[in-house]
This record gives C-alpha cells, structure tokens and sequence, in this order.
C-alpha cells in the first residue's frame, strides 16, 4: 500500500526525480566520461545512434502510451531497459561482440521515450504556477547527483591510472555498480501513484479524471506537429542534445586522460545543479510577468552560451584529435591530467560551463512547456514531443561523431544551431502570456475533486 505523504506533488516529484538519477542519470555519467568508458568511440557512437533513432520515435509516443497504461508500471518497465544496455558493455567486454550491446540501445531508446515522457508531466504539471521553477530545479538537482555518482564511480575506478599518456577502460566492475544502480532505480518506480491521486498542498487536484483512448491519442499526436508552441520550441529541443557529441567525446573524451574525464564528470553535473537552483528563482519571481521572465531567462543563457563557446573555439584551434591507436594527441603537452594544475583549470573550468549552459537550455525549455497549459495529458505529450524533437538532433549529431567529422566543424555547428534557437524561443516567450492568462482565470478558485477512476498504474 503506498503511503499518503507519497501522493504530494513533492514527492512524485522527488521519486521521479530518483528514478532518473538512478537510471538515465547513470546513463549520462556513462558518456560524459566519452566513448562511455571505452577507448575507441566506435560502439558508443553506434549505440548512441541506435537510441537516439529509436527514442526520436518513442518519445512523441511515449506521452500517450503513459496516458493509456498509468504510470507506475510503464516506468518500471522502462527503468529495466537502462540495466540491460549497462549490462551490455560487461558482455562487450568478455565476447567483442557488439550486437548485444546495438540491441539493448534499441530497448532503451523505447524505454527513454516512455520515462521522460512521464517525468516531464510530473515536473510540468503537478505542482502551481508559482512553483514550477522549485520543482523543475528539484527535479534537476536530484537527476544530476546521478551524473555526479556515476562520474565519482568512474573517477575511483581509474584513479590509479595515473600517468598522464593514459587513457584506460573502465574496469568491468564499474559497469556492474551501474546495473545495480539501474534495477534500485526501477524499483523507486514502483512508489508512483495514479496522477489523478496527486494533491497539491491547496487541496486542488493536480490532475482531474479524463478519459482517453487509443484513437484519441493518436488523433492527438498528430496535432502536435500543427501545433504553434510546439513547433516554435523545435529548434530549442532539436538542438538540447545534439552538442553533447562534441562536448563528452570531442572535449572531455579527447582532451583529458582516464581519472580527470571522470573529474570532469563529476564537476559537469554539480555546475547543471548549482545553474538550475539559481535560475529557479527567476522562473518562480512574482516581481516579474511570465513574459519578463522568459525574455530574462533567455537573455541570460544566450549571452552565457555565446561566450561559452567562444572559449571553447579558442581551445579547439589547438588541437584536431585525440589519443588515437596509431599516434598521440595534437594538443599542446599532450593529455591533460588534473594534477598539471597550470594546464588543466581553464579546460576544466570551461567545461563545467558546459553544464552550465546544459542546464539552464533545458530548464528553459521545461518551464516555458510548463506555462502553456496545466492539462497533465497535454503536457506528458508536450514532453514527448520534446524528447523526440531532441532524440532526433541527438542521432544526427552521434553520426558526425561515428562518420569522424573533424571537431572544429562539430563546434561550428552546435554554435550555429544555438544561436537559430534564440530568435524563435523569443517570440514563444512574448507571445505566450496572453493565452495562458485566459487558461487561469477560468480555472481561479476552482477545485474539482476526481470521480472514481481505475488506472492502470
């Protein structure tokens, strides 16, 4: 029997928030560390496009397949997915073959669409309008502390490799702590409850009973690709994932060596957490109109990212690859290892500005999807649409890497693909007050309390 104190928008907010950390938050150490822990990028690359092909498709799916099946066991279902693609790589290890490892990020992919389908609907709808930018920094901050685990996991496992030309594998015992990580993450799923038993601290009902079939979803996915704010937010979701290529394997995963990537990682996560607490209080200030605050906000990151990657063009001039199998490093002194003081700061710190900029792109997205509608079925595919829009951008931008497009190029293009978001991401913000401010005065001062309902979660 789930406890009461569970059925807060807080807590689903926070299970949720534990099951991400636990499973795509592993996810991400994994390959933020580059080449997922392994020495050539060639399976990662691979891998990568394989669930992002496949996520592109089940994440604009994913919101009606949580409306249709609940919630609960649909994330436990997608929760394993992560498990069995960790596990893959102890299997790579002890066969070379690479086929199970293609196969498992097919299923993850399905399941990635499926989980963030909810997760963006818990974070997006359940809490009030004055405290969507708290819950999505809570949401951030937990998420995050899985990049941070799984980079400290990945910093110890090489840590004695220490010697500065070195770049090692991640030991097997590494990918093992990630499974078991992965399976508590399925089970922090099982606290879940049916959306329409969320109460908020007022007495409203987060979610009201609305009845849904499978026709009416399809019908409703369709309506997302002829729908304004969806399609004014493309270019920012189409491009939120696509410079992770470049900035895990072409940055951390090329310029430093084994432990410092894994300190990197570590730091990477902790400066997406910081960034998104901070911003937080501007999404969530009542001296400003939403209007205001998106325009701020995007101002804010614009300028942020802008001279984010201006800095990395400068380091970028300096070198064209990696420590490869027939030669070292061009860059200047070699690898860079955490100790070389001198050396290391800038690119360290620049990095960690990454995450920065990571974070307050994607928390932006978050809340202005956030502010369009409070309709949890809306917004569960709202955030489908996110994914797949994001998922897509992701696959293109795996494939420059596995096609070994020279990282200058790369850089130029996430540059590029920044800087066309902003021009539609300000007319969203300017022009999405008016009709929400119509959606909240027929809905002030009312509390509807929901009839029975049987949910499959």
């Amino acid at each position: 029997m789930t406890l009461s104190f569970c059925k807060s928008p807080l807590a689903q907010t926070a299970i949720i928030s534990f099951v991400c950390l636990l499973c795509p938050g592993m996810y991400n150490a994994l390959n933020t560390i580059g080449n997922a822990g392994n020495i050539s990028n060639k399976i990662s690359n691979i891998a990568n496009i394989a669930i992002y092909i496949t996520l592109t498709v089940s994440g604009i799916i994913g919101g009606s397949v949580i409306n249709l099946m609940g919630i609960r066991w649909t994330v436990f279902s997608s929760c394993l997915t992560y498990a069995i693609y960790s596990a893959s790589y102890i299997v790579l290890a002890y066969t070379e073959s690479e086929i199970y490892t293609i196969v498992s990020a097919v299923a993850l992919g399905v399941g990635a669409g499926i989980l963030w389908s909810a997760q963006g609907m818990i974070t997006m709808s359940y809490p009030r309008h004055d405290e969507k930018g708290r819950y999505i920094s809570v949401f951030w901050a937990i998420f995050n502390l899985g990049g941070f685990i799984g980079g400290s996991v990945l910093f110890a496992v090489n840590y004695n490799f220490d010697m500065v030309s070195i770049v090692a594998p991640v030991p097997e015992v590494g990918y093992i702590v990630f499974v078991m990580l992965n399976i508590i993450g399925a089970v922090c799923a099982l606290f879940l409850v049916p959306s329409v038993q969320v109460v908020r601290g007022d007495g409203t009902y987060a979610v009201l009973e609305q009845h849904t079939d499978a026709p009416n979803e399809a019908a409703e996915v369709l309506k997302l690709f002829k729908d304004r704010w969806a399609l004014l937010l493309l270019p920012m979701c189409f491009s939120s994932n696509f410079f992770y290529t470049y900035q895990w394997n072409g940055f951390n995963g090329v310029l430093f060596n084994s432990r410092t990537r894994g300190f990197n990682t570590m730091v990477y996560w902790v400066s997406q957490m910081t960034a998104v607490y901070a911003i937080s209080f501007l999404y969530d200030c009542k001296l400003f109109g939403r209007r205001k605050r998106g325009v701020l906000s995007l101002v804010l990151f614009a300028v942020l990212a802008n001279v984010m990657w201006g800095c990395t063009l400068i380091i970028q001039l300096g070198y064209t690859h990696g420590q490869l199998a027939e030669k070292p490093t061009d860059y200047s002194g070699g690898l860079i290892d955490l100790t070389q003081v001198r050396r290391a700061v800038g690119p360290i710190v620049l990095f960690s500005a990454m995450g920065v900029v990571d974070a307050l792109q994607q928390s932006l997205a978050f809340w202005l999807l956030g502010v369009i509608t409070d309709d949890a079925m809306m917004l569960s595919r709202y955030a489908g649409f996110y994914k797949s829009m994001q998922s897509l951008g992701a696959a293109i931008a795996w494939q420059l890497g596995a096609l070994s497009t020279p990282l200058l190029y790369q850089l130029i293009i996430n540059w590029g693909l920044l800087n066309l978001t902003i021009p539609f991401t300000l007319y969203f913000a300017f022009n999405i007050a008016a009709d929400f401010d119509e959606e909240l005065k027929k809905k002030k001062n009312t509390t509807v309390m929901p009839m029975n309902f049987i949910d499959l979660s």
